[in-house]
């Protein structure tokens, strides 16, 4: 080792490195490679991926000729000696695998070479290496003297391993959980947000009631980085590409004004948001979604990097809005049911709506028609005076079913003429559904009358029923007279 120098002997320098060090005879690994150079070895590489014993062989060419104090602490030899005869076990197994790369370069005529690799201790445990090698100085003719640096990296790599699972644990998780996941960026939303603010801004939402196209503006500044399976699940994409060339489909104009308050949450500075939204999917269904909103920690400056995490509660939506229908429909006619109108007579009463007009309708020999042909052929009956009441009766005007066989019509607004042309219309359709369905003669019987002071709803309500019993009347009256059986 003539060749270096320094201030100290170049012994004491080798000795007292706080790294690894090793000195080593590379010139029978020379001589191999002349040897298969002849035999006609071009890409070595390949050569030593045909018969992996052959690294072996080239390991089994170095000749260790001294090491240094931290080369004995650091593989737990108790002396040189101890060391160079149980080379083998230092480097052995998934070793080989590595060593490899060293090789190659040494092969293309390298003088200098870079190596990470896996060494053992003669304890068997496991270590990380950074190995770096040079052939010195006048020895590059026969690479009999190859001086090794070797810095242990465990900790480094188990730390960048761990972290590298943790990556993967977390993409894992994001790809496969069961809700819809975006990750976006909101850092072009939050620049023009501040924009506003230098311009004297102080209230976005009477902003954005006078600038309405500003909502616009912003929702084009989201970029979508990365959605997870079940985000193209959802919203049936085939691919993210499908996904986010129709994000104009998703996200529809009914979704501005959740947006808008989205946006009035981040200007006050709320990170952290949920509400529900409604999109569609690339189908065109209508999905309705509890979205949760977050900024990343670590990026609450600028909004580069925000998660958005979709739940789909359509399922739960329909079953409310059937439950909801349920409260206030009648399930056999489809029409109101009594509990709905109860609410609006104390609606109209609160709200003082005047003239309002009723129309009491009752079904005529239902009775008769269940005790003689049965609940069936009656509910038929029922369900056909649904069909006409939902025919006739239109918004403002409301239909209701409050009894067994009585219905009745609330017309706000509307005084006696209008209760005549509806009379007119329904007496029509009355005509026409018996002329299309065979089976029991659909007839009823109506009364109707109008309240013009507030307070006396229930008094017109009384008139119209007492007119339509006095019409019930008069139609038994009238098939007795015909001699004609009647309930």
């Amino acid at each position: 080792m003539s060749e270096m120098s320094g201030a100290l002997p170049i012994a004491d320098l080798f000795d007292i490195s706080p790294n690894s060090m090793w000195l080593e005879d590379y010139s029978l690994l020379q001589q191999l490679f002349n040897k298969w150079r002849q035999h006609g070895v071009e890409d070595l590489g390949e050569f030593l991926r045909e018969d992996t014993q052959r690294i072996q062989q080239c390991a089994e060419c170095i000749r260790l000729i001294q090491v240094n104090q931290s080369t004995l602490n650091l593989f737990a030899a108790q002396s040189f000696e101890d060391l160079s005869s149980r080379l083998t076990e230092v480097i052995r197994d998934d070793a080989y695998h590595f060593y490899a790369h060293e090789l190659e370069q040494l092969w293309q005529g390298q003088t200098r070479f870079e190596n990470q690799t896996i060494n053992y201790s003669l304890h068997g445990q496991r270590m990380d290496i950074l190995l770096k090698g040079v052939i010195l100085r006048g020895h590059e003719h026969d690479w009999s003297r190859v001086l090794v640096v070797i810095e242990d990296i465990t900790e480094h790599e188990q730390a960048r391993l761990q972290a590298k699972q943790s990556a993967q644990y977390a993409r894992s998780l994001f790809q496969h959980a069961p809700i819809s996941l975006w990750v976006e960026d909101f850092s072009a939303i939050k620049l023009t947000l501040e924009e506003l603010r230098g311009h004297g801004i102080t209230d976005l939402r009477t902003f954005t009631d006078v600038h309405p196209e500003f909502i616009d503006r912003c929702m084009t500044q989201i970029r979508v980085l990365d959605v997870n399976n079940y985000t193209l699940d959802l919203f049936q994409a085939r691919t993210k590409a499908d996904l986010l060339a129709g994000l104009p489909n998703i996200f529809r104009r009914e979704m501005r004004d959740s947006f808008r308050e989205q946006l009035i949450d981040l200007w006050d500075g709320k990170l952290f948001q949920q509400r529900e939204v409604k999109n569609h999917d690339l189908e065109g269904n209508l999905l309705h979604i509890h979205m949760q909103f977050s900024v990343f920690t670590g990026y609450e400056n600028d909004w580069s990097l925000v998660l958005l995490a979709l739940t789909d509660i359509t399922a739960r939506k329909k079953a409310e809005s059937y439950l909801e229908y349920l409260g206030q429909h009648d399930v056999l006619t489809k029409l109101k049911n009594r509990a709905f109108y109860t609410d609006e007579l104390h609606r109209l009463n609160r709200l003082g709506i005047l003239p309002v007009s009723f129309m009491v309708v009752d079904l005529n020999c239902l009775k008769e028609v269940n005790d003689t042909l049965g609940h069936i052929s009656g509910d038929a009956l029922l369900q056909r005076t649904g069909e006409i009441l939902l025919q006739v009766v239109e918004e403002p005007y409301q239909v209701a079913r409050v009894g067994g066989d009585e219905f009745v019509i609330i017309m706000p607004k509307a005084a006696e003429q209008e209760c005549e042309v509806l009379q007119e219309s329904l007496n029509s359709l009355v005509e026409l559904n018996n002329q299309f369905y065979s089976g029991p003669k659909l007839d009823l019987s109506t009364g109707y009358a109008t309240c013009r002071e507030l307070g006396k709803l229930d008094k017109a309500l009384r008139l119209a029923d007492e007119r339509m019993y006095e019409h019930k009347r008069a139609y038994y009256k009238l098939m007795a007279e015909k001699g004609q059986p009647s309930a």
